[in-house]
């Protein structure tokens, strides 16, 4: 899952309009950001063997630091603490929203993941497979991401044109960038992987942080 992770962030939004949006648009794909670098660094391993789903290429072969359900508890604790701290330590729901978002990620990988998702270390995977089913599991990453964008959308409002025209672009923006995902060529090198997944998630929580910047709690 791609986009679909950013539904929670949106979501959780509403939940504790206090919280940042960038912070909860980084928190969702925090272990996706780690998990870039090391593959790169060679500290977790992935191949690429084309038809091992129907949606991907991807042989998630050794990634217990990044994408374990022990190691997703461990991010969430720390980006909840650390949330809660830079924020000034105003709410606990700062931290609790951050802390869920992390966690968010790894529940709906284990929807659209084959069992390759460790419970801990290696010895326990995971996944239901959505992603063996291309057009269905695309649908539901889609109504993921609209999901939280509605309430995003019902639960702020604009101050001004940016805040309105705004947030409808970004939406086509990552609409687009599903659409994309599912059509366009798959990356033929791990660095070049890591290297367009990364620019896409701080691309896309700047986004989010200029629009939010222009909408309010409704």
């Amino acid at each position: 899952m791609f986009v679909g992770h950013y539904g929670p962030a949106f979501a959780l939004k509403r939940w504790e309009p206090r919280v940042p949006l960038v912070a909860l648009m980084l928190a969702v794909q925090i272990v996706d950001v780690a998990w870039s670098i090391f593959i790169v660094t060679g500290i977790e391993e992935v191949r690429f063997v084309p038809g091992i789903t129907a949606s991907n290429a991807l042989d998630l072969v050794y990634m217990p630091f990044t994408h374990s359900l022990v190691a997703a508890f461990a991010w969430a604790i720390a980006g909840g603490v650390v949330a809660w701290l830079v924020t000034g330590r105003v709410t606990p729901r700062i931290g609790i929203a951050v802390g869920l978002a992390v966690v968010s990620h790894w529940l709906l990988d284990l929807l659209m993941h084959r069992p390759d998702l460790p419970m801990f270390d290696t010895s326990w995977k995971v996944g239901l497979g959505l992603w063996d089913y291309k057009w269905p599991g695309a649908a539901v990453e889609l109504a993921t991401l609209l999901a939280g964008l509605a309430l995003y959308a019902t639960g702020t409002r604009a101050r001004d044109r940016i805040g309105s025209l705004g947030l409808a672009a970004f939406t086509a923006v990552l609409v687009l960038a599903h659409v994309f995902r599912l059509v366009g060529p798959e990356p033929t090198t791990v660095p070049a992987m890591a290297g367009a997944a990364l620019v896409s998630y701080i691309g896309f929580a700047a986004l989010a942080a200029w629009i939010d910047r222009h909408r309010e709690a409704a």
